[in-house]
């Protein structure tokens, strides 16, 4: 079955990702003229966005043959340790994922150990990331920013205290971009638009293991 969130996912993805090596390697897509001839005979370049998949006209069939060879080739650990610079460094900082992550959950009404419950993490993990132990990867802050609800500024803000972003050149990226900003928090809707772009490392723990 398709489902429009589903559709429209499609299309933010085609209109946003600009991995262009892999854009032109997909079957189907046919690589644009770049250069063009202005009224005055001068040679200019088109901005690299054209060669986005939204440009060509066959947008949905290139979509299709993209996904029909995905694989989660952006896997990491949920978590990473400090270095011992950063270790002695933390105290001193004002701004690290520990000391904003307890007002950021607070605004969306949720406590530490609530949100731990929904997260595929061990517990001693989680704990150690609340109190600055160790530091989530980029998957632990998207799971998070999902069970959470929580809107994009807070989320940029909590990549940003890790020292990532968001970028246009992942699929994970712009999939996780695409439920923030349309606000997909329903557990199926959110897993049918991961699963069509075989996302699977997140660290969202599904209900049926919640209740086991």
């Amino acid at each position: 079955m398709e489902y429009s969130y589903v559709r429209e996912l499609d299309e933010f993805f085609a209109s946003q990702y600009s991995d262009y090596v892999k854009i032109a390697a997909i079957e189907g897509y046919k690589m644009p003229e770049m250069l063009t001839v202005g009224p005055d005979g001068n040679i200019t370049r088109k901005e690299s966005k054209f060669m986005r998949i939204i440009y060509r006209e066959n947008w949905q069939e290139i979509i299709a043959n993209f996904k029909a060879g995905l694989e989660d080739t952006e896997f990491t650990f949920g978590f990473s340790f400090p270095s011992f610079s950063d270790r002695v460094k933390d105290p001193f900082r004002k701004l690290t994922f520990a000391k904003l992550l307890p007002s950021v959950l607070k605004k969306y009404d949720v406590t530490p150990e609530s949100v731990g419950e929904m997260l595929s993490l061990d517990e001693r993990v989680w704990r150690g990331i609340v109190k600055g132990k160790y530091y989530p990867e980029k998957c632990t802050v998207m799971a998070i920013a999902l069970v959470c609800r929580m809107q994009i500024f807070d989320v940029n803000n909590l990549l940003a205290a890790c020292g990532f972003e968001l970028k246009q050149d992942s699929v994970r990226d712009i999939v996780f971009e695409y439920l923030l900003t349309q606000k997909i928090f329903n557990a199926d809707m959110r897993d049918n638009c991961l699963a069509e772009y075989k996302i699977d490392t997140i660290p969202i723990r599904r209900a049926d293991e919640r209740s086991a």
